[in-house]
């Protein structure tokens, strides 16, 4: 019996996932918090590189998150996850937060990419933690930037007093399409 060559490599990016998974639970509990510290410094300031006016619209809004995912897609599935970190600028209070993320559609690739998420007021910060979000296939984000003086250029309004950067490994994206991702507190981290 033949294996067709699809299903191998499909098989085989699911166990790098697995193993990329396993590795990371090994980690204590701080040294994960640390590494994810450690992420978020490190995409605000490829953010910042980017988009120097985002250190302003980050540093006057009431808060901000930052994620790092990774994404495959084999054939019609493809699905992902990350791992992240919510922060109040006033207090320097720490939410560490999930992603999991689920495709159906047709394509071949693995992709990392990085979010940052800009809240300018706490009933948004706190929508946000609290309740956790998600987005279906339908969902898209509009590219706008009604900010006066264009702080926020670059991102995307996804929601009332809430806007998204989005980064890859080759820098800021024009446009950003957020589909069957959820995104949702981390418990283990935050106890």
């Amino acid at each position: 019996m033949r294996i067709h060559p699809v299903f191998k490599i499909f098989t085989i990016m699911m166990l790098l996932f697995a193993l990329t998974v396993s590795a990371a639970h090994a980690a204590s509990t701080e040294e994960k918090r640390d590494s994810i510290r450690k992420m978020r410094n490190e995409t605000l300031q490829k953010l910042y590189t980017f988009r120097p006016s985002a250190q302003t619209a980050l540093q006057d809004a009431y808060g901000y998150a930052v994620f790092n995912n990774s994404d495959f897609h084999l054939g019609l599935l493809g699905g992902g996850g990350g791992k992240g970190l919510a922060v109040i600028n006033s207090t320097g209070g720490e939410i560490f937060m999930k992603t999991l993320e689920g495709s159906v559609g047709i394509g071949f690739g693995i992709k990392q990419y990085m979010m940052v998420f800009v809240f300018e007021t706490e009933k948004a910060f706190e929508d946000f933690t609290d309740q956790g979000w998600e987005w279906g296939g339908q969902a898209t984000a509009a590219i706008t930037d009604s900010v006066a003086g264009g702080a926020l250029q670059g991102a995307i309004s996804i929601a009332p007093d809430t806007w998204v950067y989005q980064m890859t490994n080759k820098g800021l994206e024009a446009s950003v399409t957020l589909r069957g991702i959820r995104i949702y507190r981390n418990n283990a981290l935050n106890q």
